[in-house]
């Protein structure tokens, strides 16, 4: 998928013009002469000419059109001050942004060192505590609830490959109440090139303010957010990886389903078992999402796949059709059902005005073939008027697959 939110160039609301130069306080006067006053002095007795007896000269006008320059001057001041803050914190001008200050998760107690002090994990406990080592978080964007995208480059120890990682973690993570809770981790990849970033970390698409959304309208588990790079470089000439270890290329299937989810081990209270590892993806992220559930039922229990593809077709699987087939959803979910379990859950959604015209018949093809037959559990959303890109999906997913999947998952678990 080609799809890839644009970004919004800055435009100040408001451009001061230039001021016409005001003249200087203190203009000279026409002075009228009163006998040997003039005006604007006080007379020997208090009274001019022609001012009624017992009447003062009146100079508060004067003193008012001071006031007024003042205080306008102050608003100017002010205002100018606004769009300079503005536009510095738009173009990330310390000290009016936060983007790139470090970001930690998980608030230690009160007085404590964040390790001997930290909820102590019960034997029999569902949930599992931070591994470590902890990664250098910085922020990449602060949403209006507080919480935080954050960014990492990860040096993946089992794949070889390093690129970047944003991720974000609901309110509730920090809520004392869940102190002690491992909570559910959903791996979302991007449609297209996926590189050099994952167009899920940016807040226009509503992924992150959704799952509060849904979480707090009981639709949704709170998930925690894992945005990988997808590919280790841009597909401008047609090449992708499929999301798969293809022979002498990166291995970028060992990258999505094993350092990525050992970053999140190493940094989150996440859920031990697979009851709380899901991936979401869109177009070819959807085909890496669902690749990865089906080859890996052992460590992940659902996906949400909008738009997917359902056969790997990267040409870089040239003269690797062994390695092809072994990546092939058709036949993973054929062996899965061979092999009677473990249980997985593919929730489809698919616009009916996707540009691919093959997309809806693909899938509908695929659940009828493998849909609900033992472990294989299937769910098909067909959205109106739906076409190929991520702001169509990511409002339907609340209509459907996000329910779908969270009454199979676990979390936030003690």
């Amino acid at each position: 998928m080609s799809y890839a939110p644009e970004g919004q160039q800055y435009q100040p609301p408001y451009r001061p013009e230039g001021q016409n130069p005001q003249q200087p306080y203190g203009d000279q006067y026409v002075q009228q002469q009163y006998g040997q006053q003039e005006y604007g002095q006080q007379p020997p007795h208090g009274h001019g000419p022609y001012e009624p007896y017992g009447q003062e000269p009146e100079y508060e006008p004067r003193r008012k059109s001071r006031v007024r320059r003042w205080v306008t001057a102050g608003v100017v001041v002010l205002a100018l001050a606004g769009i300079a803050a503005g536009v510095m914190n738009h173009y990330e001008i310390p000290p009016f942004t936060d983007k790139g200050s470090a970001v930690s998760f998980g608030k230690p107690p009160a007085g404590g060192d964040g390790k001997k002090d930290a909820p102590q994990q019960a034997a029999n406990s569902k949930m599992l505590m931070p591994t470590g080592p902890a990664a250098d978080f910085k922020n990449s964007m602060t949403l209006p609830d507080g919480t935080h995208v954050a960014v990492t480059t990860l040096d993946g120890k089992k794949s070889g490959f390093k690129g970047k990682v944003w991720v974000w973690a609901p309110k509730e993570y920090n809520d004392p109440k869940f102190a002690k809770s491992g909570f559910p981790v959903m791996i979302a990849l991007p449609g297209g090139a996926g590189y050099p970033s994952n167009y899920w970390m940016g807040t226009d698409l509503g992924l992150q303010t959704s799952i509060a959304k849904w979480y707090s309208e009981g639709k949704s588990k709170p998930f925690i957010l894992a945005m990988p790079v997808l590919n280790p470089g841009p597909d401008d000439k047609g090449v992708y990886w499929d999301g798969s270890d293809i022979p002498d290329q990166p291995k970028m299937g060992t990258w999505l389903t094993e350092d990525v989810p050992d970053l999140m081990k190493a940094n989150f209270r996440t859920v031990k078992s697979r009851d709380g590892w899901a991936f979401m993806g869109s177009s070819t992220g959807g085909f890496a999402g669902l690749k990865a559930v089906l080859k890996h039922p052992d460590k992940f229990k659902a996906v949400i796949a909008s738009g997917p593809d359902i056969v790997p077709d990267s040409s870089l699987w040239k003269g690797h059709d062994k390695e092809k087939a072994e990546n092939n959803p058709e036949l993973l979910a054929k062996q899965l059902i061979d092999r009677k379990g473990p249980d997985v859950y593919l929730a489809f959604q698919v616009g009916d005005s996707e540009n691919n015209k093959k997309t809806l018949p693909d899938v509908q093809k695929f659940i009828a073939t493998f849909g609900n037959k033992g472990p294989v559990h299937t769910e098909l959303r067909i959205i109106k008027g739906g076409e190929h890109n991520a702001k169509t999906y990511v409002p339907n997913m609340g209509e459907g697959p996000i329910q779908y999947i969270s009454k199979v998952m676990e979390g936030p678990v003690e």
